[in-house]
């Protein structure tokens, strides 16, 4: 894990954030079944994921809550830069969360900040799940 550095400007009332490991902050993360993390540099579609993966579905890390059921990604929804979605198997889509089922998933999504198992890939890459 990089050692990153947290700096409030006195002119702005923005933080900035550097990683001496290269900031991943600018990709699309997207969190396998298997724990693996993919980043993409460039923005892309859901449909360029989900039709390589006609089995699995992505949702976004923001939307999912205790005993909801996972809100799925829309195809033509654009994926954005710094979030982090999950591929998850469609068996999962009308299923609400326990809390045993967040646990895991925030589990692989850990490996995203230690950029462990992570491939920074281009929007035209094949992602297979394994």
């Amino acid at each position: 894990m990089g050692a990153c550095l947290s700096s409030r400007s006195t002119k702005r009332s923005h933080q900035t954030r550097e990683c001496s490991k290269g900031s991943s902050a600018a990709t699309v993360k997207i969190v396998r079944a298997d724990g693996k993390v993919r980043q993409y540099k460039e923005p892309l579609q859901a449909r360029l994921i989900t039709s390589q993966n006609p089995s699995f579905f992505l949702c976004s890390s923001e939307s999912l809550s205790l005993d909801s059921c996972p809100p799925q990604v829309a195809e033509e929804e654009e994926l954005q830069a710094g979030q982090i979605y999950f591929l998850l198997p469609l068996a999962l889509a009308h299923k609400p969360l326990r809390l045993p089922d967040l646990c895991d998933l925030a589990i692989k999504a850990s490996s995203v900040v230690g950029n462990d198992g992570v491939e920074i890939l281009s929007a035209d890459s094949k992602f297979i799940p394994s």
